[in-house]
């Protein structure tokens, strides 16, 4: 199979059966299959697999990545589940067990350079800017619930979609996703994207300080964004979108207040339209 995987070079094959793919690493199989379809002709590869044996969650997860990831040039793709699914191994050992999913694949690099430099005595000192951007503003549930997905690996990528949502436009794409892949959003994942939108506008305004608690919300917008707020019809705007804003003005910044009591939606859902509002009046 070696000689199949990465040396066998014929154009016109265009058909490939592998018994007992379950028995093939993932990497194998996506070398292997890649030994059909080398010209323009249309290929097939049938993974086989005894259906009396009872395949176990690896395999699975292996089979399930091969089928998933058909398009050219899905090697990246590949070998990050292939990670996921082993795991990242020990820095300085043989066993394969770790979790780099969990942290991600840039933090969990990130975090091996400074355990070496620690260990060769450097002094590592942590960089608070980026420990506060990397910091959410509001408190949000961000849980999946197993009801809705169940497989680790899943959800991850559940996460990491719903990051990428910058827009309301973005919202509507991933919630059209997941809802056509897995069914209806619950609440508590809609108000998670609302969260992720929320703090796409807030670092575009460089707003650092939120302060939340039970009864109130109070965002503080910079000294340079609040100078270009035209008071009295921002002010009209803010009261349309929800009455019971308040805006104050202290040491040259706006802060904008919401009581959270009693409210009949989320504050997500008046907050961002009002940061939109912010967006544009500086924009003009």
């Amino acid at each position: 199979t070696t000689i199949i995987e990465t040396g066998i070079d014929i154009s016109n094959a265009n058909t490939l059966i592998i018994y007992d793919a379950d028995n093939f690493g993932l990497s194998q199989l996506y070398q292997i299959r890649g030994r059909v379809g080398r010209s323009n002709r249309i290929a097939y590869a049938y993974l086989m697999y005894d259906k009396s044996k009872m395949l176990n969650e690896i395999a699975m997860k292996r089979l399930q990545a091969i089928k998933e990831f058909t398009e050219l040039g899905s090697g990246y793709r590949i070998a990050m589940r292939d990670l996921s699914i082993r795991g990242a191994g020990d820095l300085l050992g043989s066993e394969q067990a770790g979790f780099v999913d969990t942290v991600g694949i840039e933090l969990y690099m990130q975090m091996i350079d400074e355990e070496m430099r620690r260990m060769k005595g450097e002094v590592i000192e942590d960089d608070d800017e980026e420990n506060v951007s990397n910091k959410s503003l509001v408190e949000v549930e961000t849980h999946i619930d197993d009801k809705y997905v169940s497989d680790e690996d899943i959800k991850i990528e559940i996460h990491k979609k719903i990051n990428e949502i910058d827009s309301l436009s973005k919202l509507k794409e991933v919630r059209k996703e997941l809802e056509d892949r897995f069914g209806k959003i619950s609440k508590e994942i809609e108000i998670y994207m609302y969260e992720e939108w929320f703090e796409k506008i807030a670092s575009k305004l460089k707003i650092d300080t939120v302060r939340q608690s039970e009864r109130e919300l109070e965002i503080e917008l910079p000294v340079e964004v609040s100078q270009k707020i035209h008071g009295d019809t921002f002010f009209m705007k803010a009261y349309q979108i929800n009455p019971r804003f308040r805006l104050k003005y202290l040491h040259n910044q706006v802060i904008i207040a919401l009581t959270l009591l009693n409210q009949k939606e989320h504050f997500l859902y008046y907050v961002i339209p009002l940061l939109q509002e912010v967006m544009n009046e500086i924009e003009e």
